[in-house]
């Protein structure tokens, strides 16, 4: 017999345990007898000798024994242990498989990710433009170079974030064909095409958040200079706080301003410390970062991140607004 796995649950709580697939059909006799039925019925139990099997069952021992040693050379029993009961040496049997089966050639179908949990609505309607009917990731998530380039000459130290933003991506959706994490100065020429976008990094390190800015409701304050451009914070749209600390970042969705029919969500920080808030923030609590989510046009939420244990490194968030 071929053993394989057979899988059983739903979302989240996914089990599997071994299957045995017959694959003669002269052990699959060994089984079919309604008395080899019972019996196998409580060796899955526990471990048992052909004289208390007979005694449970109420039948001839000798019928026991006939149907144990058939069950035992199509492997569907197996002889666990041996014990000395009055001068004699009783085998006790044990079913060899959790699950018997046959199996025909067609029929399987591809699955999602068997580890998938359930995904919240509140998550699913904000990722959904992201997410195909096939469970495949619909998009790009566009990091900052880490060469110097655009008019701050930045080089982009929080585009490793995304790493962890993917790891939670994951759990709710396949590996598209098409590598999805791309470089700021890759795509600059490709922004306008069909792609739902993800951009990681502020507009001082990412060109394409830079150019996405002037149409998010919380945008960066992006100052004219002699010597090109000063960040100055982030402005809200709405109430008009400016918020210029370091550790400050903005949670956004918005339509792609050079395509409709997709959208763009933007986690960005005035300081990487802030784009990593942003990107923990969603990750791990968006339940807070996005509980005023509507599936409206614009949403934006600015994310302050802070160090809760000490170790210098930013562990929780707070929705400023």
């Amino acid at each position: 017999m071929k053993k394989k796995l057979l899988l059983s649950g739903e979302r989240r709580q996914y089990m599997v345990k071994d299957i045995a697939v017959f694959d003669n059909p002269e052990r699959l006799k060994a089984v079919l007898n309604k008395l080899s039925w019972r019996i196998l019925q409580l060796l899955s139990e526990k471990e048992m000798y052909p004289m208390e099997i007979a005694k449970k069952l109420e039948v001839h021992e000798q019928k026991v024994y006939y149907h144990i040693r058939k069950m035992a050379k199509a492997g569907v029993v197996k002889i666990v242990r041996e014990e000395e009961k009055k001068g004699a040496v009783a085998k006790y049997y044990k079913a060899s498989f959790p699950a018997l089966g046959v199996e025909l050639p067609f029929g399987y179908q591809k699955i999602k990710n068997v580890s998938v949990p359930s995904i919240d609505e509140k998550m699913k309607q904000f990722l959904s433009p992201f997410l195909k009917e096939d469970g495949t990731f619909d998009g790009k998530i566009i990091v900052g170079s880490p060469d110097p380039h655009g008019p701050f000459k930045a080089r982009a130290r929080d585009g490793h974030y995304a790493s962890y933003l993917t790891l939670f991506l994951g759990q709710f959706v396949e590996l598209p064909e098409d590598f999805p994490i791309k470089l700021d100065v890759d795509v600059k020429a490709e922004k306008e095409e069909n792609n739902n976008l993800i951009l990681v990094g502020g507009p001082g390190t990412n060109l394409i958040t830079q150019e996405a800015n002037e149409f998010l409701p919380i945008r960066f304050n992006m100052m004219p200079s002699k010597h090109g451009f000063l960040l100055g914070g982030l402005v809200s749209e709405k109430t008009k706080n400016v918020y210029t600390a370091d550790n400050i970042g903005v949670i956004a969705r918005i339509p792609n301003p050079w395509n409709k029919e997709k959208r763009i969500i933007v986690l960005a920080g005035n300081k990487a410390v802030g784009t990593k808030a942003c990107v923990l923030a969603l990750a791990k609590f968006w339940k807070e970062a996005i509980k005023n989510f509507s599936d409206e046009e614009k949403f934006a939420a600015v994310i302050q991140g802070f160090d809760l244990d000490g170790d210098g490194k930013v562990d929780s968030i707070e929705v400023l607004e």
